[in-house]
């Protein structure tokens, strides 16, 4: 008469027996979910008739999912979610008329999405992160009852969005992002009046984004960022009232970005990688708009005058820098003093400018020291106007540092991103003494790096100084989405080798920006100006504690090492304990320590995080560091291809940070 039966999160181990076939068919609840079984599930588990609720996630579950679940006719919750399952969906499944909860994501399910799933009446779908490939069946935006979420991102999926998808009337979130959809956005949105959450980044999409969707009043969260949509920023986006992130990076559009409503915050527009783009607010760092109107001249003729131009162009190049070739030694000679990055915008200096500006650098403006070189504070004049600077003075007597200067001008000469260190200008000259002399000159960081935040931060005007759990998940997302941008960078990705919370600075609005280049690496490597490197340089691979395992047995640099760099930088975010603390004994480090701790559900952990962030809310706090903290795990898995990959993180931080927002000010508490 066994109608409960519930063994999660415990420490289970081997593989599910068929003798569970043989449970009681009166049993409505069975849950293993977190422990670590393994192996197929058992095809008997169609015999438990009864059933209503099912529990496997969090295993390590393979094989596939058995067809025999579709006998299941009263299942109300489903959740395979979080294994190792393989094979396609079942079709079958649609025979579960009473299924309101399908969750299938994270395993690694492939072939296309059963159009039979809308029989169910499903209110969430969750099929993320699988190798799913194919449409998304129109019939899925046709289950009426669909009214929490439809996330199937991190897929294969191709095709158009049906217009059926205005069907989903009382959706809250809706999710297709990372796939190969193509198409245009389509303007049947504006029916899903109760949508928050639209996630549409990283796929094909073309054109425009729909008037029609200013009539989507409950909208709080819009990612349309790395498609390919064009045209001008729709003005109405900055007329939604509700609207607290939108980001169109990485897309083509062009003409003046608005500075009303949600534009007025840097933070929260994200507009970066639309080079068409030009005005708006001062923090965008973009060029004024022409005052001046033109003819609307033909396609052809723009086409001829543009081809005609670049010819013209190229030989003018050519000829300039033959020229300017003879005229450099001779400069350089002179002046000690090269072209800064991205020459005609930014200042130029030579080594006694340098010297004057930080005092002949002074150990009391010493900011702080690195593998090859030291950072200093100082005042320089740029254009007739005072600026705060932090200057990276290179030890050239250190084993790769010459090496190291070039990996960082090579790095820093081809990425903008408001989430990287700003480099203003370099200078490679002859000090006073007729030795070489390299530094870089960077945006000054006020609020220093994340480390001293996190240990060693002093008391200061009477402030607490400690990051609260808004300012850790922000300054997480600010990383996460610098990486992300490195790693799609074009037409090669970075990997920045060495991220470290030092490395993570932080600018007046507690925006981190990472920095320190030194050992960035292109991928693939078959930049010349990289190739010939000494050892010393060549072999290095991070920070100890914070490199990835595989870099210890000699493996090429990959952006799952910057991953797992990520990880071990969030748990430290979130815990206060560095990856070398001497209290991590035998095999057990960070990640492993934070991982048992999750697992026993031991509270100690999650109260000392807390403890950084007094007031109410207790309880949702705690759900929001348990959520940032496994991410912080899927991120540092031993094995790299286990890890969670950088854009998912950012999206999974996204949403906690969202859902946080939402739940302090639905308290009337501030954000």
């Amino acid at each position: 008469m066994l109608s409960y039966l519930a063994l999660d999160n415990n420490k289970l181990e081997g593989v599910l027996p068929n003798s569970i076939a043989n449970l009681s068919t009166n049993l409505e609840y069975f849950s293993v979910t977190g422990n670590m079984l393994h192996g197929d599930i058992p095809e008997g588990i169609g015999n438990l008739v009864n059933l209503q609720l099912l529990q496997m996630d969090g295993n390590f579950l393979h094989g596939k999912i058995p067809e025999s679940i579709g006998n299941l006719g009263i299942l109300a919750e489903l959740y395979l979610n979080n294994n190792s399952l393989s094979g396609p969906i079942p079709p079958m499944l649609g025979n579960l008329t009473a299924l309101s909860i399908l969750a299938l994501a994270q395993n690694v399910l492939t072939g296309p999405i059963p159009s039979s799933l809308g029989s169910c009446p499903l209110m969430v779908l969750s099929l993320a992160f699988n190798r799913l490939v194919g449409p998304i069946p129109k019939e899925i935006f046709l289950i009426s009852t669909l009214s929490v979420s439809v996330e199937v991102q991190g897929n294969k999926l191709t095709g158009k969005i049906p217009l059926e998808v205005g069907n989903l009337v009382n959706i809250g979130s809706l999710d297709v992002s990372d796939n190969r959809i193509t198409g245009l956005i389509p303007a049947s949105l504006a029916q899903c009046g109760s949508m928050q959450y639209l996630s549409m980044e990283g796929n094909l999409f073309q054109g425009t984004i729909p008037a029609s969707m200013s009539q989507m009043k409950g909208l709080l969260v819009l990612d349309v960022s790395r498609n390919n949509l064009s045209g001008e920023i729709p003005f109405f986006l900055g007329d939604m009232q509700g609207l607290a992130t939108l980001n169109i990076s990485f897309n083509n559009f062009v003409g003046e970005v608005p500075k009303h409503g949600l534009f007025l915050n840097a933070s929260a527009a994200l507009i970066e990688g639309n080079y068409g783009l030009c005005g708006g607010i001062s923090q965008f760092n973009l060029h004024p708009c022409s005052n001046h109107t033109s003819k609307k001249w033909s396609h052809k003729l723009v086409v001829l005058i543009s081809v005609g131009s670049a010819v013209i162009c190229i030989i003018l190049v050519v000829l300039f820098a033959l020229f300017a070739q003879r005229k450099l030694k001779s400069k350089f000679t002179e002046t000690g003093q090269v072209p800064s990055l991205h020459s005609g915008q930014h200042m130029r200096v030579t080594y006694g400018e340098l010297v004057r500006a930080r005092s002949g650098f002074a150990s009391e403006n010493l900011l702080g020291t690195g593998s090859f070189g030291s950072v200093y504070k100082g005042t320089m004049m740029n254009e007739d106007q005072e600026v705060i600077v932090a200057v990276k003075v290179l030890n050239l007597q250190q084993r790769g540092a010459s090496q190291s200067f070039v990996a960082e001008c090579e790095t820093l000469r081809c990425i903008r991103h408001r989430n990287l260190v700003k480099i203003l200008t370099v200078c490679s000259s002859i000090d006073f003494k007729g030795l070489d002399f390299k530094a870089l000159v960077f945006e000054f960081m006020p609020n220093g790096n994340l480390d001293q935040w996190l240990h060693s931060r002093l008391v200061e005007d009477g402030g607490n100084g400690v990051l609260s759990l808004t300012q850790k998940v922000d300054i997480a997302i600010d990383v996460a989405s610098a990486l992300e941008y490195l790693h799609h960078n074009k037409p090669v990705p970075i990997v920045h080798c060495d991220l470290k919370p030092s490395n993570i600075l932080l600018d007046d609005d507690m925006v981190a920006h990472v920095g320190d280049f030194g050992l960035a690496r292109f991928l693939p490597e078959d930049d010349t100006s990289l190739l010939e490197i000494s050892s010393g340089w060549a072999t290095r691979r991070g920070t100890i504690g914070y490199a990835a395992p595989e870099y210890g047995q000699g493996n090429e640099v990959s952006v799952y090492g910057d991953t797992y760099s990520y990880g071990i930088m969030l748990l430290e975010l979130f815990t206060g304990k560095r990856p070398t603390d001497g209290g991590f004994l035998q095999d057990l480090n960070l990640h492993s320590y934070v991982e048992i701790a999750l697992r026993d559900q031991a509270t100690n952990l999650v109260d000392l995080c807390l403890f950084s962030s007094p007031g109410e809310g207790t309880e949702m706090r705690a759900s929001c560091i348990t959520s940032v903290l496994h991410i912080g795990i899927l991120c540092s898995k031993e094995l790299p291809t286990d890890r969670m990959q950088i854009g998912d993180a950012m999206r999974e931080l996204l949403t906690i940070r969202d859902t946080y927002r939402t739940h302090l000010l639905s308290r009337g508490g501030s954000i």
